[in-house]
């Protein structure tokens, strides 16, 4: 792989922001419908936190809305259902995790090796 081959992949996230259900369908440019779905589907998941009354809400962390995001973008561009839309978003997921691990492994390889890193 050359170096004009190489992919950046840059991953802002901040643990302590959430949305709300309207929020996230605001944000994610849909309708509320659309959101129910793919929580059903396991595309997007809740964070269910009490409120002060002790009652379960759901709001969503900004990694369920960049997902969201996504999934809307691949049912646009793709036609997928959302069985499918599910499973290809599993396997992104699966390679976005495996280059992260080849890329520490080459790191750890060149260190131990002496040779110079290419970054």
């Amino acid at each position: 792989m050359s170096r004009d081959d190489d992919v950046l992949v840059v991953e802002i996230t901040d643990p302590q922001i959430r949305f709300t259900f309207r929020e996230i369908c605001e944000q994610g440019e849909c309708h509320g419908e659309l959101v129910l779905k793919m929580v059903s589907y396991g595309i997007i998941e809740p964070v269910n936190l009490a409120d002060d009354a002790g009652r379960a809400r759901w709001l969503f962390d900004q990694a369920a809305l960049m997902r969201l995001r996504k999934a809307i973008r691949l049912q646009r561009d793709l036609k997928m259902n959302l069985p499918g839309l599910a499973m290809s978003l599993d396997l992104l997921d699966e390679v976005d995790e495996m280059r992260r691990e080849i890329t520490a492994l080459r790191r750890q390889l060149r260190h131990f090796s002496g040779a110079p890193e290419k970054d």
